[in-house]
């Protein structure tokens, strides 16, 4: 993750303290991840502030949003970059970026076929990691 808030986001120290609980996590998180690290740290931090402080990381581009099979939402940490995907484990959580594959000439075809202009789009893929796939093929 990039080292979080940009200079016009007002840094506090629950901020600062949220942006390193997400720097330390493996794997996506979802705000109550955040606020039981925060509690069992001890440290004092609002809801309303977990949640801006999410939203603004994700629209710096430091962390993406999923929406998980269950219907949660939950956030992996990730670095500005190229356009990218998610793959994620459903099993523990860990998570990997992968780069396009063609997916963006795709999305080009749809929006000429349909008329739209496609100003984005997401992909998460979801499945077991190879870890996974061993303990449960023992």
């Amino acid at each position: 993750m990039r080292s979080g808030l940009n200079t016009a986001t007002r840094v506090t120290a629950p901020r600062r303290a949220l942006v390193e609980m997400i720097a330390a996590r493996r794997g996506h998180f979802t705000a109550a991840d955040l606020i039981a690290d925060a509690e069992a740290r001890n440290v004092k931090v609002g809801r309303a502030t977990v949640f801006r402080t999410l939203d603004l990381l994700a629209e710096q581009g430091s962390l993406e949003r999923l929406d998980l099979p269950s219907g949660e939402h939950a956030y992996v940490a990730c670095a500005p970059r190229e356009h990218h995907h998610h793959v994620v484990c459903r099993r523990c959580a860990r998570s990997v970026e992968v780069a396009d594959q063609g997916l963006q000439a795709v999305v080009q075809q749809i929006g000429a076929k349909s008329g739209y202009v496609i100003e984005s789009h997401r992909l998460e893929l979801y499945g077991l990691c190879p870890e996974c796939q061993a303990d449960e093929a023992k």
